[in-house]
């Protein structure tokens, strides 16, 4: 066992000048880490600031359609296998954290970004920036013009907080274990986009991600793979989704640093439109923990599991 303090990756976060983000995120976990993984959930916050609703043309139950509603609780099992989750408390729609830090276009903001910002992304261009311009069916958010101080000031308070916490969780676990298992946990809607197929529903439960053999060992995403197959559900890997930014990132498996992303078809826990919990919630949350227990395993020696036991 190990006297790491939970909660480290969290010193030194600046303070949101958002009332309601104070803190704009949070890391649960329990006393000490028992194995190498660690879970991002960077979609799933629900606090929309009053001075991003008072800016926004869209009501609230509109902007909730990026959401990837209730995902931190569906990997809430994480605690028990000493695994830390890290979760966004503000949404996508305020600000991406699955992108680079400085994604803008600049026709969202009244005033001239800096030289060094990123405005000519494909994810720009579509309006899905690290702040976002539009939201559900190319529905645009903002009533008027950002300032470029408030942009610059969301990316300082929430972005980079949040990053330097989840760098800090994963140098531990490579520390404590001489591998980090990051799983980057997102919702997809059972619905493509408009222009994607029309209505035919997205045919996997699960979309895993390892941006095509390049984020992590193939040996944890099989893990992954069969862990979930094997609970009865439909899995996928890379298409539609091959895992974003924070996946491209985090992930260096020369380094010992192995990044997944997993999406998981809302049509399964919740009501897409009414935003609510079904019945299956809970079995799959079971699941979840179920296939955490079993990648937690997997990515332990032998002299580890009989440590982490102990």
């Amino acid at each position: 066992m190990n006297n790491e303090q939970p909660g480290a990756a969290f010193a030194g976060a600046v303070a949101s000048s958002d009332p309601e983000l104070r803190p704009p995120f949070e890391i649960v976990e329990t006393a000490a880490p028992a194995c190498p993984i660690v879970l991002s959930s960077p979609h799933s916050g629900s606090i929309y600031p009053d001075r991003f609703l008072n800016s926004s043309r869209l009501d609230a139950v509109a902007l909730r359609r990026s959401e990837d509603a209730f995902v931190d609780e569906l990997f809430a099992g994480a605690a028990a296998i000493g695994a830390p989750l890290l979760r966004a408390r503000f949404p996508r729609a305020y600000l991406d954290l699955n992108r680079e830090p400085y994604e803008l276009d600049p026709r969202m903001f009244d005033g001239r970004l800096p030289g060094f910002v990123n405005t000519r992304s494909m994810r720009v261009a579509g309006g899905l920036g690290t702040i976002a311009k539009v939201v559900g069916e190319s529905q645009e958010i903002y009533a008027g013009r950002l300032s470029v101080a408030e942009g610059l000031e969301r990316i300082e308070q929430l972005y980079k907080p949040y990053h330097t916490a989840l760098r800090g969780l994963l140098d531990r676990a490579h520390r404590l274990f001489g591998v980090a298992v990051l799983i980057d946990c997102h919702s997809m809607p059972s619905l493509p986009a408009p222009g994607g197929g029309g209505e035919r529903r997205l045919a996997a439960d699960f979309v895993v991600g390892d941006r095509y053999g390049t984020s992590s060992h193939p040996a944890f995403v099989q893990v992954v793979e069969q862990a979930i197959a094997g609970a009865g559900y439909l899995v996928q890997r890379n298409r539609p989704y091959a895992g974003g930014f924070i996946t491209e990132h985090y992930g260096a498996p020369d380094r010992g640093f192995h990044a997944i992303q997993i999406e998981i078809n809302r049509s399964l826990y919740m009501d897409e439109r009414l935003l609510r919990r079904l019945d299956g919630f809970d079995r799959l949350l079971r699941d979840l923990t179920a296939m955490l227990t079993i990648l937690a395993e997997a990515t332990l020696s032998p002299m580890q599991r009989k440590a982490a036991a102990e």
